[in-house]
């Protein structure tokens, strides 16, 4: 192996390992409230990472970060007590992960009791059909027609978020937001 060769393979793993451990990093389950909250540390907390078909929280004073939304809607729900808890709903399951018409019953599960005072829903509104938080895309047959949304439908998607969080429809809100990351705090 010549010193080029060498240089471009040590690379190549290089960027191999890093890429393994962003997909780890990635894929590992949000942290419990408890590990986040950071309450009585002088510094920040450091921003609970939501990726496609996850739920996480932030403890009061947290923040939710939700890369890559493209097709996706994430959906924040605002505590009372200050806490997030959120979910980054995608139209097509990523493998291991919540379906879109799973996620907002994962999502009414890891609010529990708690009192709501918000919940916003943001995203690519005019991708979505309200229906596909009560049955994914994969969720169709052959020979079954997917509803495919004509126009955005903020409305219908604010209600079929807050039937399935068993929320007031008053609480919600629906935002059509650009390709990107979101910060929620």
């Amino acid at each position: 192996m010549n010193a080029i060769t060498t240089k471009i393979a040590a690379a190549a793993l290089l960027v191999g390992a890093q890429l393994a451990a962003a997909t780890a990093a990635e894929a590992a389950p949000a942290p419990a409230p408890a590990a986040v909250a950071g309450a009585e540390s002088k510094t920040a907390a450091a921003a609970v990472r939501i990726t496609e078909g996850q739920v996480g929280e932030a403890a009061p004073g947290g923040t939710l970060l939700y890369p890559s939304v493209t097709s996706c809607l994430t959906v924040t729900v605002r505590l009372r007590d200050g806490g997030l808890v959120g979910a980054h709903a995608s139209l097509f399951q990523v493998p291991g992960e919540f379906r879109s018409d799973r996620i907002l019953t994962e999502l009414k599960r890891r609010t529990g009791g708690r009192a709501v005072r918000a919940v916003e829903v943001r995203g690519a509104v005019g991708a979505w059909d309200p229906s596909y938080f009560t049955k994914a895309i994969e969720s169709y047959g052959d020979g079954e027609a997917v509803p495919f949304p004509e126009a955005p439908d903020p409305a219908g998607i604010a209600g079929a978020v807050a039937a399935g969080l068993g929320q007031p429809r008053a609480v919600v809100t629906v935002q059509d937001v650009p390709d990107g990351d979101q910060t929620v705090s």
